[in-house]
């Protein structure tokens, strides 16, 4: 793959990486930080992707062990905000049951929350669990399990 393809599906899949930076980091600058060092691990990573899965699918995954690779060594002391918008900008009004349902996935660890991202981003069982490296069974387990504590959290 040569830059130009490489930029092209950034560009084209870039309201996934803006979520996950939304979601793991708090100010605009930790986030561009964040977009910039997933942008960097992908590039990197290039070479090791070899179609098996969708470009998506291996995006994600990149994605996501980039942004809970800080927490892993060390919990930073992050405050989170209570919208994850599809790019970066903000949008004007807010949806209350966006609102709450993103304060309910900012209780949840950080595997729940790669889990239930994926989920919500409509891939199957089989995309989450490859891009997480679990089975597929294991993923609709632990989504069941992640529903249940969520409802629970949006009830309080």
């Amino acid at each position: 793959m040569d830059e130009t393809q490489f930029l092209h599906l950034i560009n084209t899949h870039q309201a996934i990486l803006h979520k996950i930076c939304r979601l793991y980091r708090d100010t605009p600058q930790d986030r561009e930080d964040l977009f910039q060092e997933i942008v960097f691990q992908l590039w990197r990573s290039v070479p090791s992707f070899q179609g098996k899965a969708k470009f998506s699918s291996w995006m994600y995954r990149i994605a996501l062990n980039t942004a809970i690779l800080p927490f892993r060594k060390k919990r930073p002391d992050i405050r989170y905000t209570d919208r994850l918008p599809d790019s970066p900008e903000e949008p004007d009004e807010p949806d209350e049951q966006q609102e709450q349902l993103l304060h309910a996935l900012k209780q949840l660890n950080d595997a729940d929350k790669a889990l239930i991202t994926l989920y919500l981003e409509d891939l199957s069982y089989k995309e989450i669990a490859e891009i997480t490296g679990i089975t597929e069974n294991n993923v609709g387990v632990k989504l069941n399990r992640i529903k249940n504590k969520i409802q629970q959290l949006l009830k309080k």
